[in-house]
């Protein structure tokens, strides 16, 4: 897609300060979380903390770090995921968190359990089971028993000791991941999640969990530090799943977690341009502001002009798509923040020549890029 219409439309909208309560951030542009695997026995080295200041250094007003694993032996199917616990692993993080902050950013880790995404067997212990509400894969297949109320209650507090964690660093906030087909978004989904208990059934039943650990998180950090949740209507590898579909049932799903303690809500969609509902133009996070009136990030190929499930499928990169679309929303009040990710990942310095009109220099996002901590 051409940029001659960027040159001359201002990007000054996406570089104006934004606060959520005690928080400002110097710009409504946020690095999506985007897991890199590049923390050998789940330790965040220097290179992982370099590589997060860049980012800072060039104009990205928040940070959100990778998916970063709570305290489980089942949390993880990768032994170079970072972890969110452990001496060594937190250490690494207070050094990110100084980086960025040196560097005038503000960061947040994402704290995350794959649940039934996990194969039995994996890497970094072999010996655990996956764990979901009903010991369901993303098809619907058996694998292990559901999780007893032991093992919910363990869960929830290993998420409340990675956000205690996560204000005794320093950090800016927390966020919860509960999207794309991992472990709170399994109890989320009616298709994983067929209990029937008081974790199962309708909507509100099936969001308990996720409430659950938003109110042990809001808990552990005190009222004035910023809480985030990633959701996502698709999966991993489920496009076209929706855990909600009416504005209504999204609706009862975000006023529960809006209750529970969340300040902002992050919409994962594949797409930010288009609709989350028939009869409206309004996407994911859109719709989320209108329903619970709290801060919302909208993300999904920003900056791209290839869906970047699409770089992986055909082997080939993207280049740059203009952000005409993007900044009239973001004008309009659509939503608040908007994460960037491929795009960001290939180009550290992303930001910055968006605020400057250097469009020229934007480097495209290749599968390569993900190879190397640029």
């Amino acid at each position: 897609m051409s940029n001659q219409n960027q040159s001359v439309r201002s990007t000054a909208s996406l570089f104006e300060p934004y606060t959520i309560g005690n928080l400002t951030l110097p710009s409504r542009v946020v690095m999506a979380p985007m897991t890199r695997g590049f923390s050998p026995n789940g330790v965040p080295g220097p290179d992982v903390a370099a590589y997060y200041r860049r980012r800072a250094e060039n104009g990205v007003g928040l940070i959100i770090t990778e998916g970063t694993l709570i305290n489980h032996p089942a949390a993880t199917d990768n032994p170079n995921i970072p972890n969110f616990h452990g001496e060594a692993a937190l250490n690494g993080w207070a050094e990110v968190v100084r980086q960025v902050h040196e560097a005038g950013g503000k960061i947040m880790p994402q704290i995350w359990h794959i649940g039934m995404t996990r194969p039995i067997g994996a890497e970094p212990n072999p010996e655990a089971l996956p764990i979901g509400p009903s010991g369901l894969d993303l098809d619907g297949n058996v694998v292990t028993k559901p999780m007893t109320k032991d093992e919910i209650e363990q869960v929830v507090q290993a998420y409340a000791d990675a956000a205690a964690n996560a204000k005794r660093l320093g950090f800016d906030g927390v966020e919860i991941h509960g999207a794309h087909g991992y472990l709170i978004d399994q109890f989320l989904w009616e298709r994983t999640n067929r209990r029937t208990d008081e974790y199962g059934g309708d909507m509100l039943k099936r969001a308990r969990f996720a409430v659950e650990v938003v109110k042990a998180v809001r808990e552990a950090v005190g009222p004035d530090f910023p809480v985030a949740i990633r959701l996502s209507q698709w999966k991993t590898t489920q496009y076209k799943a929706k855990l909600a579909d009416t504005p209504e049932k999204l609706g009862q799903l975000l006023t529960a977690l809006s209750d529970a303690g969340v300040d902002i809500f992050h919409c994962s969609t594949r797409r930010f341009w288009e609709p989350e509902f028939e009869g409206s133009d309004l996407n994911f996070a859109g719709w989320a502001k209108k329903l619970t009136g709290k801060t919302v990030i909208t993300v999904g190929s920003v900056g791209l002009d290839e869906v970047f499930t699409s770089l992986f499928t055909q082997g080939k990169g993207a280049g740059q798509r203009d952000l005409e679309e993007l900044l009239n929303r973001l004008e309009e009040n659509e939503f608040d923040l908007v994460a960037v990710g491929r795009a960001l990942l290939a180009d550290p310095q992303w930001a910055a020549k968006v605020r400057d009109g250097r469009f020229d220099e934007l480097a495209p996002f290749t599968p390569e890029s993900l190879q190397t901590l640029v």
